[in-house]
């Protein structure tokens, strides 16, 4: 689909969407559950409809209400073939769930997911008895367990879901295990995992990020459990305020683990005026000036920063480009692009994307079916020259599939084509 959106001043207030990233995780905590958990609260984007169709396959009962989720852990297996649609959490953190099960399962994907690499879950399977076999590093997956206890050595360096997936499914094997991990990256994710093993009764001893011992042999606790708000989606609308606001954005923990809480820090580095409380963060919109931002640890906010970065004066720099090739698109280059093509200024040096703030034209922009892409452009849209044009704009079910209902709620004007 593509949708055209006007400059706009927005206003009032809104609530952050939910997390993709905690609901995929209870999901799966819920299938490894006895008995019955309550997920309230949670995200029905793309990405968590994948995980409830796998939960599903892998022997759980599934029940969706539009407030809650019910899921009773599994009794067996249901599906030989799972499918994780685009989700590259999906497709790192179930395949060591699935291996857990005795009989043979081909995990699959579909779109961005088919060009990103997974070679790294056929390494650390592998090194647990598995019988894992990716198609040169890439999908389909072919899995035959079980997964039991013993050592393996992992890389972190290109992403930590893998982690998540062993530490998610490692609990439930027959032995004890323990992970050595190298040059791990987005540790914020990682903590998130840690605290959701951790309040559904499971333990998990580490020293620092470098190793984690695993007892076996534990059981998941089945529990009711509130999906917190995603910092991920509410940058883009913290960003928004700051841009042509004032706006209230309601729900954002400022106790969460989420990595994408740094987004307040790159605002108040820009000189944006805000004023945090318990229950909101008010965004002004103000004069800004650019800064300097380290994004390696939280890459998924490189298109927020790149819009808030388009309107301060000067040139911004942002360090962590090489975190961006394996994601939806490449989007780096997605960024320097499309980005140019509203006459926003935006160079690679290195590792870091500089970025020169100025005058934004309307113009015809695509999001290449990546749904950070388009909310990127639609929020860099609200003081640009003229209206901007996104193809594809349909991306961002992926993680926000309510955005543009949103951006109308707060005064933008959007208009499907």
């Amino acid at each position: 689909m593509r949708r055209i959106v006007v400059p706009s001043k927005v206003n009032g207030e809104i609530s952050a969407p939910p997390s993709k990233s905690i609901t995929q995780r209870t999901i799966a905590a819920g299938l490894l559950s006895d008995g019955e958990t309550i997920i309230y609260n949670p995200s029905y984007c793309d990405d968590a409809v994948a995980a409830m169709s796998i939960a599903t396959g892998l022997g759980a009962k599934v029940e969706p209400s539009r407030d809650k989720i019910k899921i009773s852990g599994s009794t067996g297996l249901r599906e030989n073939k799972i499918h994780c649609g685009e989700s590259g959490l999906a497709a790192r953190m179930f395949s060591p769930i699935a291996s857990l099960f005795p009989e043979e399962i081909i995990v699959n994907g579909s779109g961005s997911l088919k060009n990103r690499p997974l070679g790294m879950i056929e390494e650390a399977l592998n090194q647990f008895g598995v019988s894992c076999e990716t198609n040169n590093g890439f999908l389909p997956i072919k899995l035959h367990g079980p997964l039991k206890g013993g050592k393996c050595t992992i890389d972190g360096s290109l992403s930590s879901q893998i982690l998540t997936g062993l530490m998610m499914a490692l609990p439930i094997a027959e032995g004890d295990s323990e992970v050595e991990v190298t040059n791990l990256k987005s540790k914020p994710y990682i903590d998130m995992t840690l605290k959701l093993i951790d309040d559904f009764g499971v333990e998990i001893r580490r020293s620092g990020y470098n190793y984690f011992w695993i007892k076996g042999n534990q059981r998941f606790k089945a529990r009711e459990y509130s999906v917190e708000s995603d910092w991920s989606g509410g940058a883009f609308l913290l960003v928004a305020g700051a841009i042509n606001g004032p706006l209230r954005v309601k729900g954002l923990s400022m106790s969460s683990q989420q990595s994408d809480k740094a987004i307040l820090t790159a605002l108040d580095k820009a000189g944006a005026k805000m004023v945090i409380t318990g229950d909101y963060i008010e965004v002004y919109k103000s004069e800004m000036i650019s800064f300097e931002f380290d994004a390696t640890d939280a890459p998924d906010l490189f298109p927020p920063l790149a819009v808030l970065a388009a309107y301060c004066n000067g040139t911004s720099a942002i360090k962590g480009v090489n975190r961006l090739i394996n994601k939806e698109s490449n989007r780096s280059t997605a960024i320097v692009e499309e980005f140019s093509n509203l006459g926003v200024k935006v160079e690679i040096v290195d590792d870091y994307m500089l970025i020169t703030g100025g005058p934004v034209s309307g113009g015809k922009t695509a999001s290449r079916n990546d749904h950070r892409i388009a909310m990127a452009l639609a929020v860099l849209a609200l003081k640009a020259g003229g209206e901007v044009h996104i193809k594809d704009s349909h991306a961002v079910s992926k993680s926000y599939p309510t955005f543009f209902d949103d951006l109308r709620s707060i005064g933008v004007k959007v208009i499907d084509k």
